[in-house]
């Protein structure tokens, strides 16, 4: 059994595989890697096997999504340490020992991430992850770096190893016997979110999440699924509401939701009266698929408050981060009140 995976998810991501891949090899430092094809239909598969044969494959009859798509190509993985990797990634130079070392520290630290850097602007952070994830009480999540849509510019005031409350999904070092332990990723929410969810089980079992900026990564983003997608916000709204009723389980629960469908439904308004109508039918179809799921999420949600030890919400802001970004107009994670944040004990 190898020490370390390195497995990328791939579906019609052959420009993507083309481009990267070889320099993911190269910096593999003896780590395995695969790709994990989830029912591609542009050649990938056909291209891998003739240009890369030293990277092991792995053919996934359909396109499982995000969640699915791992969780049945890592059954199929034995190691000790998975690395999740984006198609659309670009490694650099002492990436993996970065990332293995903040592991290697803190026996309970289950996954962590690098910094991530927009590959087009590798002086920027980049959308998914920037520099580690938070939550806000209302589900809504952002990270230092990037809050909502504004990216900061990288000068090096997060070059720290820190916990936080979720990693990104984009590049993700995590122990096998902690994603194991968790069941892996909900495969129900297909895409977008999954990381947030299964760092926040995590941490209810006693596990730590972690950023290190002795590990850099540049991603172009949107790879699969474009920034500007009505398919994404969807994706988005909908996931964002069923982590939040599954994983939070302090205060109540019906005054959480109702404020969450206030502060979307203006989202949608504020999507319409900017001429993006089919953003804003998009969250409406959110809340209604979100609605139909209730009732079974509750039962999961019951399932989880048995099996967990109980909430861990280190790192969570708990202030409103809509109304901080939009209405008071903070937009750098320096901006944030300190003291909004939950410490740990």
């Amino acid at each position: 059994m190898r020490d370390t995976a390195i497995v990328i998810l791939n579906w019609n991501g052959l420009s993507w595989l083309q481009r990267f891949l070889p320099g993911v090899v190269r910096a593999a430092e003896g780590a395995e890697v695969v790709v994990a094809d989830n029912g591609s239909s542009d050649g990938s598969l056909a291209w891998l096997r003739s240009a890369m044969p030293a990277v092991r494959t792995i053919a996934l009859e359909r396109n499982l999504g995000f969640a699915g798509g791992y969780n049945s190509a890592l059954e199929q993985v034995q190691a000790s340490y998975f690395v999740l990797l984006n198609s659309d990634v670009e490694v650099l130079p002492g990436w993996l020992t970065g990332l293995r070392a903040m592991l290697d520290a803190d026996p309970r630290m289950a996954a962590c991430q690098p910094k991530v850097l927009a590959h087009a602007h590798p002086d920027r952070f980049e959308h998914a992850g920037a520099a580690g994830g938070y939550i806000d009480r209302n589900g809504y999540p952002f990270c230092r770096g990037r809050i909502f849509e504004i990216t900061e510019s990288d000068h090096g005031q997060y070059d720290d190893d820190r916990e936080v409350f979720w990693a990104t999904g984009a590049c993700l070092m995590v122990r096998a016997e902690a994603f194991r332990e968790a069941g892996g990723f909900d495969a129900s929410l297909f895409a977008h979110m999954e990381e947030i969810d299964l760092c926040w089980r995590l941490r209810r079992r006693g596990w730590r999440i972690g950023y290190t900026a002795r590990a850099s990564v540049l991603h172009v983003g949107g790879g699969a699924l474009g920034y500007g997608s009505p398919r994404k916000t969807y994706l988005n709204f909908r996931n964002s509401l069923i982590v939040l009723t599954k994983n939070l389980h302090t205060g109540w629960l019906p005054g959480r939701l109702l404020r969450r469908f206030l502060l979307d439904g203006a989202a949608g308004w504020k999507f319409l009266l900017e001429g993006h109508g089919a953003h804003s039918w998009q969250v409406a179809r959110a809340h209604v698929h979100f609605l139909g799921r209730l009732p079974a999420l509750l039962r999961e949600r019951a399932r989880l408050m048995r099996e967990e030890q109980g909430p861990d919400l280190t790192g969570m802001y708990t202030r409103n981060i809509a109304f901080d970004r939009f209405i008071l107009k903070l937009d750098r994670f320096s901006d944030l009140p300190g003291a909004a944040f939950v410490r740990r004990a």
